[in-house]
């Protein structure tokens, strides 16, 4: 028997009613369920508080929108032209985190000179690709970020009560699978205007609906040792002429990154313990070795440059916790650490369980200037 159209038109309608009050229940549900846990577990951050109610930490943040937050555009590039306001703001605290570790650094971010009209040059597809990575500052100086902002998919703006019963403003900003990239926090309470005039220019209209999540796609296989040509590799290491190309390198020979290190010519890699780490940081306190500490994420890289104070062990992370960088690193997930030398640049990194790259080191120096001995010292001494 046919369906009138109309009967079938009731039933579309009906079903469109009901995903949409299952939808609104479940997502009242996560805030429930989160409330619930934050009361369980006050000291919970929102990234464990997330993996503990299985969604993403964007998703958990998107449940107090209208409330503490807001969301803001995220396309045309819109996250790299909040980035350039954001320059705006003054001294703020740029927070970077990884799987394994987080750095922040409070500063006042760096710009760039304003380019003349014609300074640039031709311009080809691979310089406007790099362009598109660069918000006008934030090169050098105290909030040190390199960008990817192919992998900026979401962004808030959250004003809420700090710990201190201050008021904390913040902007927050995720990649498709709604891993946090980068935070940055406002500690300049004279620019309030200015963080709330660029909250209005870049609200989005639409404040409410589901956030579409892309699931996490499946890391490739590596590479077998067979299949590359390691003679031509370790040629091309050796060759290197700045630190900078061996990502490039890497990536022509279809390597991971700690197979590279595997695979490096001899002499130029030394494998170390995984608490190695914690003899760098405790030996550069007490030494007072200037140190470059990297830390990343696929969207973003923060870098500290300088000297460090106070270390020690607490919260299940191996900590620095000066006034203004802090770094937490969980070493107990480390599975091993490298001092390689690369171009005449000695670096320590640190892998976890799961092969991730979670920290890199460098001595601070000037450039074209010799490397300092003490960081050189520092890095031999590593076991």
């Amino acid at each position: 028997m046919k369906t009138h159209p109309r009967n079938l038109l009731a039933r579309t309608v009906l079903a469109m009613a009901g995903a949409l009050l299952i939808s609104q229940a479940q997502a009242a549900t996560l805030a429930e369920r989160w409330t619930t846990l934050r009361a369980e577990q006050p000291k919970l951050g929102i990234r464990d508080a997330a993996r503990t109610l299985r969604v993403s930490e964007a998703e958990l943040l998107d449940t107090t929108v209208g409330a503490t937050a807001t969301r803001l555009k995220n396309t045309d590039h819109a996250p790299r032209e909040i980035m350039r306001r954001a320059l705006d703001l003054g001294k703020v605290m740029g927070l970077t985190r990884n799987e394994n570790g987080v750095i922040e650094v409070t500063g006042v971010a760096s710009r760039l000179a304003e380019a003349k009209q014609g300074d640039a040059g031709a311009k080809d597809a691979e310089s406007e690709a790099r362009q598109l990575n660069i918000a006008g500052g934030y090169l050098g100086g105290p909030i040190d970020l390199r960008f990817h902002f192919t992998e900026w998919k979401f962004a808030y703006a959250v004003v809420q009560p700090g710990k201190d019963g201050a008021v904390s403003r913040s902007l927050q900003f995720f990649d498709g699978g709604g891993n946090a990239v980068h935070k940055l926090y406002l500690k300049d309470e004279t620019k309030v205007p200015v963080f709330d005039k660029l909250v209005a220019d870049f609200r989005q209209p639409q404040q409410e609906g589901k956030l579409v999540i892309v699931p996490a796609v499946d890391k490739k296989p590596a590479k077998p040792d067979s299949a590359v040509d390691v003679k031509e590799f370790q040629l091309a290491w050796k060759e290197m002429t700045d630190v900078h190309q061996f990502n490039r390198i890497v990536s022509e020979f279809g390597l991971t990154r700690e197979q590279a290190l595997r695979l490096a010519p001899a002499g130029v890699v030394q494998k170390v313990m995984p608490q190695a780490v914690r003899t760098l940081l405790e030996q550069a306190s007490a030494q007072q070795v200037p140190i470059m500490a990297f830390l990343g994420n696929g969207g973003v890289t923060q870098i500290y440059s300088g000297k460090i104070n106070k270390v020690q062990e607490a919260g299940g992370f191996f900590n620095v916790l000066d006034p203004d960088f802090n770094l937490h690193l969980r070493d107990k997930a480390f599975k091993a650490g490298y001092v390689l030398q690369r171009a005449g640049v000695t670096s320590v990194e640190f892998y976890d369980n799961e092969g991730e790259l979670v920290v890199t080191f460098f001595g601070v120096r000037e450039r074209g200037k010799p490397q300092p001995q003490g960081w050189l010292d520092l890095a031999a001494s590593l076991k």
